[in-house]
């Protein structure tokens, strides 16, 4: 038995962060779906209500391109902010120009949660995505459920059979798709069903951030794909050299939410772009 568990430690210490977040990830999935069945998901109000298209904010030029986040902490960085209320952020964020807005529903290691999720959709007429860690089709309904115009499928965390799976099951309840990549190897995981591509800067194995790494991949992304930068985007020369690189949404969350008031930053940071 000790030998078993001095193993299993081994086996712990040996994963990364993201690894132990999927696997966590599974256990919640089970627990959820033993609490409400999809049958009961599939009779909420927001499951067959049509939502707006990530797509087409990002594209329009009355909004900036920027997909803001709700995150109170991060496994990086610990508690970020708590202390604001979800409503007065999300609300701000779109009367600032925002063209979507992310929210975190990952309890253990983000402090989200679904009803955060609710929330936001229930406040906004602009997209919301569901920023969370999907290993299952059941979540996917969830997000429907919730209010969700966009899902995240994390290439790190997903075969391609699953990404396209998973895809295609989200566009067939009207959802659309961001596929988020952090190096060349994982882009040959897309599908054709993927709407946005996105190319987070920073490592989920080391949390090292590099923004250049978009640049790197810029060119390598199909062009029928919409690009976005995600993480260590701080100051709005980035935004406009990314802009150069064909880059046409930028996914900032820490940025703001680490102010006292997430909302008046993101307001200035629009003021100076």
């Amino acid at each position: 038995m000790t030998n078993d568990l001095i193993y299993k430690s081994e086996i712990i210490n040996r994963m990364t962060i993201l690894d132990q977040i999927n696997e966590h990830k599974k256990i919640e999935v089970a627990a959820a779906k033993a609490t409400i069945s999809l049958a009961e998901l599939m009779k909420f109000p927001a499951y067959n209500k049509p939502m707006p298209s990530l797509k087409e904010f990002l594209l329009s030029p009355e909004r900036t391109g920027i997909i803001a986040e709700h995150k109170r902490q991060s496994p990086s960085k610990g508690i970020i902010n708590g202390n604001v209320k979800l409503e007065q952020v999300v609300m701000d964020y779109e009367t600032g120009g925002a063209s979507a807005v992310s929210v975190l529903t990952d309890q253990k290691y983000f402090g989200g949660n679904l009803a955060d999720l609710k929330e936001a959709t229930s406040l906004l007429s602009i997209p919301v995505l569901r920023k969370e860690f999907i290993v299952d089709e059941y979540q996917i309904h969830e997000a429907k459920a919730y209010g969700a115009s966009i899902i995240l499928l994390i290439a790190a965390s997903l075969t391609a059979e699953e990404v396209d799976r998973f895809a295609k099951l989200a566009h067939e309840l009207g959802m659309e798709i961001l596929f988020e990549i952090h190096n060349e190897e994982e882009l040959s995981k897309i599908s054709s069903h993927v709407d946005v591509v996105g190319v987070n800067n920073r490592d989920l194995k080391t949390f090292k951030v590099d923004v250049l790494q978009s640049v790197k991949l810029a060119k390598l992304i199909p062009e029928q794909f919409i690009k976005i930068s995600e993480s260590g985007i701080s100051d709005p020369e980035t935004v406009k050299m990314l802009k150069t690189h064909g880059y046409q949404g930028f996914l900032m969350g820490e940025n703001f939410m680490k102010e006292a008031n997430p909302g008046e930053a993101f307001k200035n940071f629009i003021k100076q772009l």
